[in-house]
């Protein structure tokens, strides 16, 4: 149930750049990180925004991209056509369980709606019990900051109670990212099973 290395990472961002340029840089960097570290990209299978931007530079500098893409998207977010593999699955269910199948941790960039429904059902799969894999959340210029508040409030408010703790990491800065996922699964495969 929890991974042991970090082979394939999931990453959930925007089918949008964003107005910030920093969260493209963020993408791309993020993406030549991959690529360098052999960690495969499993994506959404579009070409347009960050996502784009990301699988596309696990490609430029030499990494493998598995994207995953219902029919009904193929033409919306335009399939990225030179990913070393691409899924076409029939719905947006399909698409999530072999996202969540195929990868060992999972990242959310800077996104809108879609990329915090991917999230949350992440860490709502997680508080439940269903997957140990880690969870990062990139807050790039505070971008996830408003999320975060919130779950600070749930918490408070004790809809996230003891024995349901929401487990996430937070990176200020993409350089983060891949160190903070393999100390998460390095320390829990220390823990007693």
């Amino acid at each position: 149930m929890a991974p042991t290395s970090i082979r394939s990472v999931c990453v959930y961002c925007g089918s949008g750049n964003g107005s910030e340029p920093v969260f493209r840089e963020a993408a791309e960097s993020f993406g030549r990180l991959l690529a360098e570290a052999g960690i495969r990209l499993v994506y959404g299978g579009g070409s347009h925004g960050l996502m784009g931007t990301v699988a596309r530079a696990v490609i430029a500098h030499g990494g493998h991209v598995t994207g995953i893409i219902p029919s009904f998207l193929k033409a919306r977010e335009l399939m990225l056509e030179n990913a070393q593999e691409m899924i076409v699955v029939g719905d947006m269910h399909e698409r999530k369980r072999l996202m969540f199948e195929r990868s060992d941790a999972f990242v959310a960039l800077p996104g809108g709606i879609g990329t915090l429904e991917e999230l949350v059902e992440q860490l709502t799969w997680a508080q439940l019990g269903q997957h140990q894999k880690p969870i990062l959340l990139a807050n790039i210029a505070n971008f996830w900051k408003p999320l975060l508040v919130l779950l600070a409030h749930m918490r408070e408010f004790h809809f996230i109670r003891p024995g349901l703790e929401v487990h996430y990491l937070v990176a200020e800065q993409v350089g983060d990212v891949l160190p903070m996922l393999r100390q998460a699964v390095a320390m829990r495969s220390r823990q007693p099973a």
